[in-house]
């Protein structure tokens, strides 16, 4: 309508087939942690994720057959949804998904000649791709946010700085608010991440010091 915003991304299908597609994407979500796919698609599942899970968290029949109707394997989505999900965002007031940009890949192609036209040059074809993104599920294994602020507070350590930049301080402060023992995970992750870089740049040392000897 002029004047208006429509109230959800149709996604080029009809309403069927976007239901569809969105439990799809949901299902998988809920059984992977971590899915790829558009960032239209991502959006639009996110909202129906985060249903799910408030779904989860009120816990009574009908949230039950709610979730029943949108899973594709409700036999396996069921207990995660009711049990430990519901536990791990029961002090979460929201905000159980994330969506997040990636860089498209780059594909080189071209206008094909027409056949038999040997004076024509093959030239770069315009694509129109829609941006991808990664939609995850908080304060879980796959967390990326958390693995990527785990990374910059070891390689702040390591230049003898610790959490000097207000934006690790407040990406800290994201990833291990609701977390259960948030900021002692957050440490075994740190303390992993700075064991293997002292053991790579030890391996490192001796591959050079063999490649000086011969």
């Amino acid at each position: 309508m002029a004047g208006g915003g429509s109230r959800y991304r149709h996604l080029s299908r009809d309403s069927a087939h976007r239901q569809a597609l969105l439990r799809n994407l949901v299902t998988s979500l809920f059984e992977h942690e971590s899915i790829t796919t558009t960032w239209p698609k991502a959006k639009e599942a996110q909202r129906l994720a985060e249903k799910l899970i408030t779904l989860g968290k009120k816990n009574t029949e009908a949230s039950r057959r709610r979730a029943l109707e949108i899973f594709y394997t409700p036999h396996e989505m069921l207990p995660k949804l009711f049990g430990p999900l519901r536990e791990r965002y029961a002090d979460r007031p929201g905000g159980y998904t994330r969506v997040l940009r990636v860089e498209p890949r780059e594909k080189n192609e071209y206008f094909s000649p027409k056949k038999g036209d040997k004076n024509a040059i093959r030239e770069p074809k315009p694509q129109v791709k829609a941006p991808t993104a990664i939609l995850e599920l908080v304060d879980g294994p796959k967390d990326m946010r958390f693995a990527m602020t785990a990374r910059t507070v070891a390689r702040e350590r390591e230049q003898g700085r610790d959490l000097v930049h207000a934006l690790t301080r407040l990406n800290v402060k994201k990833v291990t608010q609701f977390r259960k023992d948030g900021v002692e995970v957050l440490e075994e992750a740190i303390a992993k991440l700075s064991l293997a870089k002292k053991q790579n740049d030890k391996l490192a040392k001796k591959e050079a010091q063999v490649e000086l000897r011969d």
